[in-house]
Formats: C-alpha cells, sequence, structure tokens
C-alpha cells in the first residue's frame, strides 16, 4: 500500500501545475495608431453655379450685300480688319447713277416749269370765267391740266430721291462696329442686288454673346434668382487652361425645347481683350446665389456607404468618431456639409481605409483646406448638371 499512496502524492503537484498553465493567457499587444491625414473644417463662401457647355457667338453679324447693280471698282478695308459703323467699305461703278440721278433731275426742272405754267393759266381762267370771257369747261379744263402737271412733278422727284439713293448705295458703308471675315467677292466682279455669297461679314464680337441651355428643372431656380437682379456668368475656355471671363446673363428663352428638354439662355461679355470669339466652345457658368457663411471641408473627407454620407473626425482623445452628414454641393476643392459638423472641427482627408469607430490616430499631416477654381457643383456626389440634362463627369 505505501509504494500507491507515494505514486498519487507525486501526480497531484504535476496536475495544479497543469491547471495552472492552461488558466494563463497571452498577453495581446496594443494596436498601432492609423496614420492619418486631418484637416479642420472652415467657414467660408459656397456659391450655387448651373454649369452648362456654351458656344461663342456674335452679337450682331451682318453679310453686307449690294443694294445696286454694277462693278466693284474698290475695296476700302483688308481682311479681318476692325471696322467702325459708317465706314466705307466698298466702292461700285457710280457713272450710271450718277447719270440717270442728273437725268431725272432735269426732267423734274422741266416739269416744275410746265406745272407752274399750267398753275398760272388754270388762275387766269378762273378770273375770266367770273367775267363770263370763257367758259367753265375751259377754266376746269386749265384747273386739271395744272393739277396733272402738279402730280408729275411730284413723281419727278420721288424718281430723283430714288436715283440719288442708288448713287448713295454705290457706296457700301459699314452697318455696324465689329471685325471683317473673309472677302468673298473681288475687285472687278460684276454684283448684283441680294446675291449670293455676300461681299463680307461682319461680326461685333466687342461685346459677344454664349448661347448655352440648361434643364428645365434647373429653370425654375434660374427664374427666381435671376428676377429684378442680373446673374453672374462666367465663360471658361475649352483649352484646359483654366482661364474664365466674366460676364452676365442676358437673355432667356420664352420656351422649354420638347427634344432637349432644356431652356435656351444666353450670356453677355464685354470681351475687350477677345479672349471669346465666334464659333468656340465653353463651358458656362452662371451663378444663381452665394451662401457666405457655408461650413466647408476638402472634399477627400467626404465618404459614402449603404447608410448614407459620413466623415470621420477627430475627438479630443485622439481617436476616430464616425459622423454622419448631409453634403451639399462642392465649391473647388472643397464640398458644403449642411448638417452634421461644426465650424473647426478636424476631418479625416487620408487614410479613411484603415479606421473604424474609435480607432486611435497619429496624425501625420494637417492640411489646410483651400478653395480651386473649379465649378461649384449640385448634389452631395459632386456632379454639374450640363446642358443636356445629365452629370458632367
Amino acid at each position: 500500500m505505501k509504494p500507491h499512496l507515494f505514486r498519487v502524492s507525486r501526480t497531484v503537484p504535476v496536475a495544479l501545475l497543469l491547471a495552472v498553465v492552461a488558466c494563463t493567457k497571452p498577453s495581446v499587444p496594443p494596436k498601432a495608431p492609423v496614420a492619418v491625414t486631418v484637416a479642420n473644417s472652415t467657414q467660408g463662401e459656397a456659391p450655387y453655379i448651373v454649369a452648362a457647355n456654351g458656344v461663342v457667338e456674335p452679337l450682331q453679324s451682318v453679310a453686307i450685300q449690294s443694294q445696286v447693280g454694277g462693278v466693284l471698282t474698290r475695296v476700302h478695308f483688308k481682311e479681318g480688319d476692325e471696322v467702325r459703323e459708317g465706314q466705307v467699305l466698298f466702292s461700285i461703278d457710280s457713272r450710271p447713277y450718277d447719270a440717270a440721278l442728273r437725268q431725272a433731275q432735269a426732267m423734274l426742272a422741266r416739269d416744275v416749269a410746265q406745272a407752274e405754267n399750267a398753275k398760272r393759266d388754270a388762275e387766269r381762267f378762273a378770273a375770266l370765267v367770273a367775267k363770263d370771257y370763257v367758259t367753265r369747261s375751259q377754266a376746269d379744263q386749265a384747273t386739271a391740266n395744272a393739277a396733272a402737271l402738279a402730280a408729275v412733278v411730284d413723281a419727278d422727284r420721288a424718281t430723283v430721291s430714288t436715283q440719288r439713293l442708288n448713287l448713295d448705295n454705290a457706296t457700301i458703308r459699314a452697318p455696324i462696329t465689329g471685325k471683317t471675315g473673309s472677302l468673298l467677292v473681288r475687285e472687278g466682279n460684276l454684283v448684283q442686288p441680294g446675291a449670293a455669297p455676300p461681299l463680307v461679314v461682319i461680326n461685333q464680337i466687342r461685346p459677344i454673346l454664349v448661347r448655352f441651355a440648361v434643364p428645365d428643372r434647373e429653370f425654375p431656380q434660374v427664374q427666381r434668382y435671376a428676377a429684378g437682379r442680373t446673374l453672374a456668368a462666367r465663360a471658361i475656355h475649352s483649352n484646359g487652361d483654366g482661364s474664365a471671363v466674366p460676364g452676365s446673363l442676358s437673355f432667356v428663352d420664352n420656351g422649354v425645347d420638347s427634344t432637349t428638354g432644356t431652356v435656351l439662355l444666353k450670356a453677355r461679355f464685354e470681351n475687350g481683350d477677345r479672349q471669346l470669339w465666334p464659333g468656340q466652345f465653353v463651358r458656362v457658368e452662371l451663378q444663381l446665389f452665394s451662401d457666405p457663411a457655408a461650413v466647408l471641408v476638402p472634399s477627400q473627407a467626404v465618404q459614402t456607404s449603404q447608410t448614407g454620407t459620413f466623415v470621420f473626425t477627430i475627438d479630443e482623445k485622439g481617436k476616430a468618431v464616425m459622423r454622419t452628414v448631409t453634403a451639399g454641393r462642392v465649391v473647388g476643392d472643397l464640398t458644403v456639409i449642411e448638417q452634421g459638423l461644426k465650424v473647426g472641427e478636424r476631418v479625416v482627408t487620408d487614410g479613411q481605409g484603415k479606421l473604424a469607430p474609435g480607432s486611435t490616430v497619429a496624425i501625420k499631416e494637417a492640411v489646410t483646406p483651400r478653395r480651386g477654381d473649379a465649378p461649384v457643383r449640385d448634389g452631395a456626389a459632386g456632379r454639374a448638371v450640363d446642358a443636356k440634362g445629365g452629370v458632367a463627369p
């Protein structure tokens, strides 16, 4: 029996040791902080802009045509010249019209003399009929003859006016101030009234217009903010250099195009430095209003999920907080936060993919939000409404 008891006594300490080892867990090292870039939400001006593609067109465009026929004897300008209203452009051989005018004037002088003589005869016959020296019929005939010759004089005067106008039209002047295009008819050619092609086309480019269209769903907003005031507009070149020309809305069409669902608008630009040229394609930004105290964050801070839009903020303990927000339009590189965030809060702009609510963060960089030159766009996703009712990329 004693050997058996000895074996039991040695087994008990081993079992106790195994139990202690089994209950002891290895220590878990703390998670490393997530490196993030942050920026403070700011307060600033946020304009609301409707963007569309547009085409530049002249304020006025005149196709110069001759009103009289004849040989084109002289061109008084060079192709592409700037011309002013009233400036002489073309001379047509005026000799036939000068001769016709002088002939009409001579006929007028002859008929005036005859009419005056007939008038005197009628006056004499009127005096003689009272004394029964002539018959009433003779007096009436004299009066009728005087009236007929007076009518001939009126017709002659009209002919003189017509011939003088023809002579004047042999010298063609610029009806508007603008820039001439290619010369389509050269000296020595015979021109006819209203013949095609025109002699030259003049475009008024200072000021100039840009034609564009907005979707009918945006039109009520345009109507609302255009009532009683002038809406500012910008034309941005499509060459990518970002240069913008300031202008204002000048025309709203009186109906919706049923085929495109858009409303035609035109903006006017002074174009003093000729940055805009007829036929160019430009991007038009029409500013409807501006919020001077909007809450703004860098657009890369705004994230989306199945539950909505959110940002990660950093609390005073250096931990990430997932904040649901209502995002509005995009202003350059910034997004307007309509609800869910205050001015001055720190938001994560880079590193969100490794974050979870409550994560400890290590701020590797703090950036200063800045406003770019990109258009203000409509919607939480930052999409600009285009001229066809879709969204710009």
